[in-house]
């Protein structure tokens, strides 16, 4: 009966890592003729007459979309939403230009329209993007998105695995010889490290997740190698915790067995920091279009709250350790500093937790009526784009800290004064005021070691859903 049942669950796990593949590039190309089809309609409707691209490219626009789909790996990699998203951007990239170098080598009946371009690329990766979150769900419903993988080491860095893979990934136990771990509170445990050959056995997967960073090289090959030969795929996870993993790549020596990761410091590039600099530009200059009936509005509200200037300029460190003026909507009373003294020293537990935070999270005294609506939504710091327009600051980066956090920042200042500080950034969209003052400096080291634009685009849209979802301070 067993054996019954393993044949069954390996015929289910063939199905999926064939049929899950062939599925998503049907319905992929489906959506990249569709966004053809709706990117003809629009661009008649803005340009104001027909779009008739030769027949030749209703063939062929779809084979080189489609083409730049398969070299991004998007059929079989499970990975993080963002991630994927992020593939697919530069991947619909590449073949809008790919599309444009063809058409100029091709000569087929005259230049393709840029405007139709343009909508192919918007229409094709937002409809990709769309699909594919549907898809993950409907998939996962069935039964067929997910991955059946066994994890060997049920420690810290499981646990990290878990929480960044475990939706996409059908958990079927873990290996560990320590019955302790908290993992195996909530995941069944199959056995330890050396019954693992027949754990694979009796329980086939696709996939080995080591997450055993902790054990000898000796004994992490000795463990591979005993694993390897029952599935398809080995995935190890090194124990390197605190290097700048975002823009790594990997150089291979197959001759000397050799592997070398090398890392890129992406903002020490002139290239990359034009980037940054025209894309806060692009996009701050129509936030600021947007925005500016609310910051009359709020500018109102403040100088009949109560006396006072409207602004509150105060003093930041910015780029290269220099300071600057950082602009904001004044939120508290003008005499704020004796109002804060007097609380501190009349509420010992607020002392407390404004020496951990350096913030009060609760009722803060010093706070206005409208201060604490527009704090709540983040509206204090809107007048902060006119700093990103002027180059003090950036649409996502480090905090602004204050010039006396200097000595609390310590040895994280060299690097946190690589780039210029945002408005927002990845300490927004993880915890905010629930995150204490080295863990902020830890996620602002970890984003300036890791920068890239689309970490960027990513964390402005989880900024928005933040700032909606819950309190600011």
């Amino acid at each position: 009966m067993v054996k019954v049942q393993n044949q069954l669950e390996e015929k289910h796990i063939e199905w999926n890592y064939f049929l899950r593949p062939v599925i998503l590039f049907i319905v992929d190309l489906l959506v990249v003729c569709g966004a053809m089809q709706l990117s003809l309609v629009a661009a008649e409707w803005v340009i104001g007459h027909s779009v008739y691209p030769p027949q030749t490219w209703y063939v062929l626009l779809p084979v080189l979309y489609m083409s730049n789909l398969l070299f991004a790996d998007l059929y079989r990699t499970h990975r993080v939403m963002t991630d994927h998203a992020r593939k697919m951007f530069k991947a619909s990239t590449y073949a809008i230009l790919s599309i444009i170098v063809f058409d100029f080598v091709l000569h087929t009946g005259g230049p393709l329209s840029r405007g139709f371009l343009l909508f192919v690329w918007l229409f094709g990766f937002w409809g990709l993007y769309f699909e594919r979150c549907l898809l993950r769900w409907g998939f996962s419903k069935l039964g067929v998105w997910q991955t059946r993988v066994i994890i060997i080491g049920a420690g810290k860095t499981a646990q990290k695995y878990v929480r960044a893979f475990g939706s996409g990934v059908e958990i079927v136990g873990f290996v560990e010889d320590v019955q302790t771990r908290p993992l195996l509170q909530d995941y069944p445990r199959l056995g330890g490290f050396a019954e693992v050959e027949a754990i694979l056995q009796e329980n086939p997967v696709n996939e080995v997740i080591l997450a055993t960073p902790g054990l000898t090289k000796a004994d992490n090959i000795a463990l591979f190698y005993r694993v390897q030969p029952f599935v398809k795929h080995v995935s190890l996870i090194p124990n390197l915790f605190g290097i700048p993993i975002g823009n790594m790549k990997a150089i291979r020596s197959l001759d000397d067995q050799l592997l070398i990761l090398r890392t890129y410091n992406n903002l020490n590039r002139l290239s990359n920091r034009l980037l940054k600099r025209a894309f806060d530009l692009l996009v701050g200059g129509m936030i600021a279009f947007l925005i500016m009936p609310i910051l009359v509005v709020t500018a109102i509200l403040i100088k009949l709250d109560s006396k006072g200037s409207i602004f509150y300029n105060a003093e930041r460190i910015g780029k290269d350790g220099h300071n600057f003026c950082c602009y904001k909507f004044r939120s508290m009373y003008v005499d704020s500093d004796r109002i804060l003294q007097e609380y501190l020293l009349n509420h010992p537990e607020a002392q407390q937790e404004w020496t951990e935070f350096q913030k009060l999270r609760g009722a803060d005294p010093r706070v206005t009526r409208v201060g604490r609506i527009i704090r709540k939504y983040s509206i204090d710091e809107l007048p902060q784009i006119f700093n990103v327009l002027k180059g003090d600051m950036s649409l996502v980066g480090p905090r602004p800290y204050l010039p006396r956090e200097r000595e609390q920042i310590g040895d994280y200042l060299p690097v946190i004064c690589m780039t210029v500080p945002g408005m927002t950034g990845l300490w927004q969209v993880s915890g905010r005021s629930n995150v204490k003052f080295s863990g902020r400096l830890r996620m602002d080291s970890w984003y300036v070691r890791n920068w890239n634009l689309w970490q960027d685009i990513v964390i402005l849209f989880k900024t928005i859903h933040v700032v909606l979802g819950r309190d600011a301070y």
